[in-house]
């Protein structure tokens, strides 16, 4: 009898390894997004015809960094030809481009880069541990927020003063926490570091005036559990997100947009949300528009899947989109010529 219970309890014990082993593989994998997509191969032709600048930058953490900057292009503007209200541009202002969870920046740039730079010059980042960033964890938005301080500061240095963060998916995850962890911007020593030298005057950080988030989860679990099949689905994304806090020492759960978004106000948002969304369902998107702040708006496309708004709306999402950015930038320009004139 002994025996036979001796032999249970090894059995059991060895089972529990082996689930727990299981486990920390599967939290490691959570963390090791896909570098690239699979149809990321064909897009260098489109990549080469956007033209720009490969950029090699570092986050605020030191990591270094890859990204692709677009100059402004006022040639694909209607308003250039007559169409509306002519848009004046500034050379100060700016659109950072941030992609989801897998793939790098490029299929993003090159669906998005040519209306986004019809307004202001366009920098499309690969998030560490994509693209030809170099390695690190893909953590939704934590560390995600360091390469957004990193790609701010490369702007600062070129002189740009406003910012608009434009995201989808993750990208949209972790603009929303950038502006909470780091603030707008519109206080100048509110990242200040205390131990830097005395003679250290580094560049002003660029203010970040808009955010636009395309189909953002308000809790991490979401997209991840609506991956998984069979039941406790959000259950086991859960416990996914506490082996990935146990490998990582922090918890990736602590910026994601619920807990954060009422941080962001008063910097408006413009949150897209498909109707079709299976990956974030729709109620969950118009959960986390309840939980903004009044400078928070939200447009729902009928139709449209995960990230699919734009392929669904097309120049409508395009306009939307476009409107908002410059109706931010417009109206820092009038905050900064007011401060400037007192």
């Amino acid at each position: 009898m002994i025996r036979r219970l001796l032999v249970t309890g090894a059995a059991t014990l060895g089972s529990v390894a082996a689930t727990r082993a299981i486990g920390r593989r599967a939290a490691r994998r959570l963390l090791e997004a896909p570098r690239t997509a699979p149809d990321e191969a064909s897009l260098g032709p489109a990549i080469d015809a956007l033209g720009g600048e490969v950029v090699r930058l570092r986050a605020r953490d030191g990591l270094r960094l890859a990204a692709r900057w677009l100059p402004r292009d006022a040639t694909g503007d209607p308003d250039a030809a007559g169409g509306g209200s002519a848009w004046v541009a500034d050379a100060h202002e700016a659109i950072l481009l941030l992609h989801g969870y897998s793939g790098s920046i490029a299929p993003v740039l090159v669906e998005y880069g040519p209306f986004l730079r019809r307004t202001a010059g366009v920098l499309g980042l690969d998030f560490r541990g994509h693209g030809d960033s170099a390695d690190g964890p893909s953590t939704f938005g934590l560390l995600e927020v360091e390469d957004i301080a990193g790609a701010l500061a490369w702007m600062g240095e070129r002189g740009i003063t406003r910012v608009a963060l434009v995201g989808t998916s993750m990208g949209g995850i972790s603009a929303i926490a950038a502006v909470a962890v780091l603030g707008d911007g519109s206080l100048a020593a509110a990242d200040a570091d205390p131990h830097a030298p005395r003679a250290a005057v580094a560049p002003p950080r660029p203010r970040i005036v808009a955010v636009v988030g395309d189909s953002v989860a308000p809790d991490l679990e979401i997209p991840i559990a609506n991956r998984l099949s069979g039941p406790l689905r959000r259950f086991t994304a859960a416990r996914l997100f506490d082996g990935a806090a146990s490998l990582l020492g922090a918890d990736l759960r602590a910026t994601e947009p619920s807990r954060v978004i009422g941080l962001v106000d008063p910097v408006p948002v413009l949150l897209i949300h498909g109707e079709d969304d299976r990956t974030v369902p729709i109620a969950d998107g118009r959960r986390l528009a309840a939980l903004a702040g009044p400078a928070t708006e939200s447009w729902i496309v009928p139709g449209a899947g995960h990230s699919e708004a734009h392929a669904v709306a097309g120049q409508d999402y395009e306009r939307r989109v476009v409107d908002f950015v410059r109706m931010a930038f417009e109206a820092a320009r009038r905050e900064d010529a007011d401060r400037d004139g007192d």
